[in-house]
């Protein structure tokens, strides 16, 4: 028979079993504790390895993207070049009669000058109550006080009023008086060119075939446009020598593609075979659209038959002199030419066969062939035309570059002249933009520098505009402009024309100029940021930043030694997008970000020790705007493939404050890097801002 153990010894065992028992719980705890534990931990390093993966794909999805996108657009300047005579027989024809000008004089409109002033009405002028005859007596007078002292107001302001509007209606009398007669002067010069042409005036006819291929809007941008020509009367022939594109029109790559293992795009190389035949081809074709704008054109029967001479420029490899080439010729009748079907023809073939002309077998080697006939063999003055040799901006007369410059202004639709030489306050050229809504006077100042222009100017053309209460002020320079001038116009009627965005313009408009001796232009930011300038390329950040709130910020960075930036030129934002090594440069958003500086930290200069990220309201979007709705912001910092290595969070804005300084990267010592946390504001916006860090504005 069994009984429970009593006394001191069965207490003490119950105790211990209870202490065992606790012991085995704490330890069973302690064990799910770690297993939990390994499975966040184990769950969170799948996450980022998913995330790495996801990151990598994307990345990896970008670049095969944008590989997909370069041969695509060879794709597309191939099928150009294969379709050049097709779409040029398909284009519009030059004709006389559309360049006449219809008398369409924009009507009188005077505008608020045009509406009356009101008269005040007495009934309005009321006596105050009073108490007393007096009193009475003495509010009508009052009353009648105030409405005769409105009433001689009012007139007198009538009377300023009819006074310019009759002002204002004289003025244009007598601008729409000039300008009918310059619209019938015009066409009257077209009714001469056409009795020109149909008596076969061999200087007009020269002068408006010449047009026909220099103004054609068939050629693609690149190729050139020069000729020379001449007129033979009596057989009623036009010969000529036409400038045809070289060599490397024909894109050398076939397409691009992405190699993940380098994270390098590779272009594939056009066999040699297929380039050089679709040179030729390119060539015969360019032979046959001359032929065929020339003979649309003729519409009064002035050309009996063509010789054309098709030239390339170059460098001879056997001299290393540069000189042209005649790589095709060929002389047909009008007759002849009239039964081709253009659009369904091989043009080597119609070319060399039907046109019996000749093609040079290898003109990528600049191989030659005879001229059939030049102009200077026909016996009368040559007219040449074309691209020539490009006037040098730097070298031109000052006049005659504030006369281009006019021009330019004029080939965009506006109304331009340049001032007289002296008491012009500056001002070298004056426009007029017809438009009722956008336009408005506008002022152009022409600076003819090498080097940057100062701020100083910028801030001297606004005052001139405000004085002279103009709508719009332009500056026009063969140099460029620095931060300091860019951050004063920001928001303000200002536009800024640097050296080669003025060649850019004038090349868009049919005229001419390039800045100093060389023929290709000058790399502007952009195109110095995206070439590799250092090995350090291989190696960059990108910082990615976005924010909460509708507001459009600019997004700058400044490289800096201490609290001042080593020069304009390591200012990046909107008008100078990359620093001179390419070190830092402003890129496309990636998916998710606002926006992304490109930085290769070990590529900066050794005398930089801060990146420096501001934010500014943009005044021209939201000049109405403050800080106070920039909130959660944050910078993404990614490596070279993409991944993303942390994210810095930045201070709010503060209402009020229009820039504010985000934070900077700062050089250690051993040439690590660390983000220090920024928070300052200004309320005078980016050019407050840049102002502390030694750019000169005011």
């Amino acid at each position: 028979m069994s009984r429970r153990s009593g006394g001191l010894i069965g207490v003490w065992a119950e105790q211990q079993r209870v202490a065992q028992r606790q012991r085995e719980g704490q330890h069973q705890a302690v064990l799910r504790q770690q297993r939990d534990a390994e499975r966040v931990q184990r769950a969170y390093e799948r996450d980022v390895a998913r995330m790495q993966r996801e990151q990598k794909a994307a990345y990896r999805q970008r670049r095969e993207a944008d590989a997909a996108r370069r041969t695509q657009e060879l794709d597309e300047r191939v099928a150009v070049l294969e379709g050049l005579l097709a779409a040029g027989c398909r284009g519009a024809v030059f004709d006389v009669g559309s360049l006449r000008q219809a008398e369409d004089i924009e009507p009188f409109s005077p505008g608020p000058l045009g509406e009356p002033v009101p008269m005040p009405d007495q009934r309005f002028y009321q006596p105050e109550n009073a108490w007393t005859a007096a009193g009475r007596a003495q509010a009508e007078q009052d009353a009648r006080a105030r409405f005769e002292r409105d009433w001689y107001a009012a007139q007198a302001a009538e009377a300023r009023r009819v006074e310019q509007l009759g002002a204002y209606r004289r003025a244009y009398d007598e601008w729409a008086a000039a300008r009918r007669a310059e619209i019938r002067a015009h066409n009257q010069g077209l009714a001469g060119t056409e009795a020109a042409l149909r008596d076969g005036a061999a200087e007009t006819v020269v002068e408006f075939f010449s047009a026909v291929l220099f103004a054609s809007t068939a050629w693609p941008e690149g190729f050139p446009r020069e000729v020379s020509a001449a007129y033979e009367r009596s057989g009623r022939r036009l010969v000529l020598d036409w400038d045809l594109p070289g060599y490397d029109v024909v894109p050398g790559a076939k397409g691009v593609k992405y190699l993940p293992g380098t994270d390098q795009e590779k272009e594939v190389p056009r066999p040699v075979t297929q380039r050089r035949a679709l040179y030729r081809d390119v060539l015969a074709q360019s032979v046959l659209l001359a032929l065929h704008e020339l003979f649309a054109a003729d519409r009064f029967g002035t050309l009996e038959g063509v010789t054309l001479n098709g030239y390339v420029g170059g460098v001879d490899p056997a001299t290393g002199l540069a000189g042209r080439v005649c790589v095709a010729s060929v002389a047909v009748d009008r007759a002849v030419f009239d039964r081709l079907n253009l659009e369904f023809v091989g043009a080597v073939e119609c070319l060399t066969g039907a046109l019996a002309g000749r093609l040079s077998a290898k003109p990528d080697e600049r191989v030659a062939v005879a001229p059939l006939r030049t102009p200077e063999q026909v016996g009368v003055e040559v007219v040449v035309q074309g691209d020539g040799e490009e006037p040098d901006l730097l070298a031109m007369d000052p006049v005659a570059f504030e006369g281009l410059v006019a021009q330019l202004f004029r080939a965009r639709g506006l109304q331009a002249v340049t001032t007289q030489r002296s008491n012009d306050g500056g001002v070298d050229v004056e426009a007029l933009d017809p438009d009722p809504i956008s336009g408005g006077s506008i002022l152009v100042q022409v600076k003819r520098y090498r080097n940057t222009v100062p701020p100083s100017a910028v801030r001297d053309l606004f005052g001139t505009v405000q004085g002279a209460g103009a709508n719009k002020g332009v500056l026009v320079t063969t140099s460029g402009f620095g931060p300091g001038s860019y951050t004063f116009a920001n928001g303000k009627p200002l536009t800024l024309i640097s050296g080669t965005e003025l060649v850019d313009l004038l090349h868009q408009h049919g005229l001419r100029g390039r800045l100093g001796p060389g023929t290709a232009p000058a790399p502007t930011p952009a195109a110095a940021s995206a070439a590799p300038t250092s090995e350090a390329d291989d190696e960059f950040n990108l910082l990615g930043m976005d924010w909460a709130g509708s507001a459009a910020l600019d997004v700058c960075a400044l490289v800096c030694a201490g609290q001042r930036v080593l020069g304009d030129e390591w200012f990046v934002f909107f008008n100078n997008p990359a620093t001179p090594d390419g070190s830092v440069a402003m890129v496309a958003a990636p998916p998710g970000d606002r926006a992304a500086v490109r930085v290769g930290f070990d590529a900066l200069p050794a005398s930089a020790d801060r990146l420096v990220l501001v934010a500014a309201v943009d005044p021209e979007v939201n000049p109405d705007a403050d800080l106070g709705g920039f909130t959660d912001a944050g910078i993404r910092l990614r490596d070279d493939s993409g991944t993303e290595l942390d994210r810095l969070v930045v201070s709010d804005g503060r209402p009020g404050e229009t820039a504010l300084v985000l934070g900077s990267f700062r050089r250690r010592a051993g040439g690590d890097w660390d983000f220090v946390l920024g928070g300052k504001g200004y309320r005078g916006g980016l050019e407050e801002l840049v102002g502390d860090f030694g750019i000169e504005v005011e």
